[in-house]
């Protein structure tokens, strides 16, 4: 016998419901044959998985491992039945990539031309996520590569830093920095900023406010209002000041100055893929990808 998948699935909804009554209405199941699923499946593997309490259902560690791993599981099932039917559509050579706002359309659309994908009969299909969106469509397979800053490797993903890009700031038009050809990042203390998830939420925002702390800055932060717009948006929207990788000068026309950091710094680009899955035309993507990180990043 192996594990059964529909069981593992069983588990991760009674997990995340938190009980039976709302797992079993999710997985249009009578709570009795789902509570006879998880106890067969406690059977098979050996070990209690969940802690039943009177209104409350909670994994045990070893339950709580397991359902890690299913979940990757449960996405490389996804992925594979999604390649599947791809491929047996006439769909093969598709990429379908999904970036974060952090990362520019524009940024993508260069690594793609980087990496000759067109010369190489490689079709992108590019689109905005957020990054629990992204997520969640690289699990289920609805996505073959994801692009981001800082977003971390969730179990059933696999994670690879493959670009950098200058950081800069961006501020308004008429900003007591505006003219300057260049700044420190020790000259922002006391500027406010925004960005664009909350500390502790955010992984990219936790980067942006750890580089301001290595330099003895403590950082007035602000979440963006306006969700899902290109960083350079925030300083006309807002009239702080914003970290950007938008080239130097002018720019939103001409609401906002994006000016170097001196000296340089830089942030990193990350794919995020699938675990123990295949494709083609992501495995060009990144072969290409890495060596030009390798001769120097960008």
């Amino acid at each position: 016998m192996t594990l059964d998948l529909h069981k593992l699935e069983h588990l991760v909804a009674v997990a995340e419901e938190g009980g039976f009554t709302r797992a079993a209405e999710r997985l249009h199941l009578s709570q009795q044959a789902l509570s006879t699923s998880i106890r067969t499946l406690e059977r098979y593997v050996g070990v209690q998985l969940l802690v039943r309490g009177h209104q409350h259902v909670a994994p045990t560690l070893a339950g709580q491992a397991l359902i890690d791993d299913a979940r990757a599981l449960q996405a490389q099932a996804h992925a594979a039945l999604e390649r599947t039917r791809r491929i047996g559509r006439g769909q093969a050579g598709h990429l379908r990539i999904g970036h974060t706002p952090a990362v520019t359309a524009e940024e993508v659309v260069d690594l793609l031309t980087r990496a000759r994908t067109e010369e190489r009969g490689i079709q992108a299909h590019v689109r905005q996520l957020f990054p629990d969106e992204l997520r969640d469509q690289l699990l289920t397979g609805a996505c073959d590569l994801g692009l981001s800053r800082s977003m971390p490797a969730d179990p059933g993903l696999t994670r690879a830093r493959i670009a950098e890009h200058r950081l800069r700031i961006a501020v308004p038009a008429g900003h007591r920095l505006a003219a300057r050809p260049a700044v420190a990042l020790a000259d922002l203390n006391g500027e406010p900023l925004t960005v664009w998830g909350e500390s502790g939420s955010s992984a990219y925002t936790d980067l942006l406010i750890g580089l301001c702390r290595q330099a003895g800055v403590e950082p007035d932060t602000q979440r963006n209002p306006v969700q899902g717009t290109p960083p350079i948006t925030a300083v006309s929207a807002t009239g702080r000041i914003a970290f950007v990788t938008t080239p130097a000068g002018p720019a939103a026309g001409g609401a906002a100055h994006v000016i170097d950091l001196d000296p340089p710094v830089h942030v990193p680009v990350h794919a995020l893929w699938p675990a123990h899955t295949t494709c083609r035309d992501r495995d060009v993507f990144l072969s290409r990808a890495g060596e030009l990180l390798g001769g120097g990043g960008m």
